[in-house]
């Protein structure tokens, strides 16, 4: 019951503020279905402007959102780096880089949309760690998060992102989980993560990927003291969108993974 020891508060703060969203979990889990479909539900109440943040390497949210980064004219964190750095013969000695290509990220990396803006990390094309990236963004967003009322990020993969610490404050991280026991141990291990590296929260909730047995909700409350808001529905129309590069915005209002991800947000108070 390592929440209630941990004396984690579940208060939130006044609509008016800025909150931020953080998806995490395995790979495959849905953690990028479960963004771009939220960011369809904060849309469609008039919940807006939105800031989407991908930090996964993978860069699939922009393709669940129908964005395509190349031919908008906008570059990944990266490819700033590597253009500042590499390519001009820019030094990161003396001035922090992320201040240094700070200008850049808002005008050539930020996409800009008639309800979200979206930045992306992008593959680690530096030798080494996602250090320089990482920095980047997150003295980015400490500039740019107050502008939004809604931030959503979309983490990559496993556990070792939680160390970059890209954010030091976060609102609620939605924990999504496939079917097999080792899920208990990843939301057990992600939450003390969350904890050593010092990521300031209010709540951790849990989420099941469209494989998640309903019937498993009981077993997490019972053995993590956590909440558990249910799972995404499967929808097949989520995959042919998906498959076809269609956004998911356009997912009517019937789809099934739209319909389960909405009442997961209204529990968690997105209402």
């Amino acid at each position: 019951m390592f929440l209630c020891d941990l004396g984690i508060s579940e208060t939130k703060g006044e609509d008016s503020e800025m909150k931020m969203l953080v998806s995490m979990g395995r790979g495959g889990v849905g953690k990028t279905t479960f963004v771009a479909l939220a960011t369809k539900y904060f849309i469609e109440k008039d919940a807006y402007p939105l800031l989407l943040v991908d930090v996964d390497p993978d860069q699939s949210l922009a393709d669940m959102l129908g964005i395509d980064i190349e031919k908008e004219g906008k570059k990944t964190i990266s490819d700033l780096l590597i253009e500042t750095f590499i390519k001009s013969g820019g030094t990161t000695v003396g001035i922090p880089p992320s201040e240094r290509i700070e200008s850049k990220i808002w005008e050539k990396g930020l996409y800009e949309g008639e309800y979200f803006d979206f930045l992306t990390v992008g593959p680690k094309w530096l030798e080494g760690c996602y250090c320089l990236p990482d920095a980047a963004l997150k003295k980015a967003l400490e500039v740019m998060t107050k502008n939004y009322r809604y931030v959503l990020i979309d983490s990559p993969a496993g556990l070792e992102h939680l160390n970059r610490r890209i954010t030091t404050k976060v609102d609620d991280l939605f924990d999504l989980i496939d079917p097999s026991r080792k899920s208990f141990k990843h939301i057990e291990r992600a939450y003390r993560i969350v904890k050593e590296v010092k990521i300031s929260f209010n709540n951790f909730y849990i989420v099941g990927g469209f494989r998640f047995p309903e019937e498993l909700g009981e077993e997490i409350k019972e053995k993590t003291d956590l909440k558990f808001l249910g799972k995404i529905a499967y929808d097949s129309n989520v995959e042919e969108y998906t498959l076809a590069g269609k956004s998911l915005l356009d997912l009517p209002e019937s789809s099934p993974a739209y319909q389960s991800v909405k009442e997961i947000l209204k529990k968690a108070g997105y209402t």
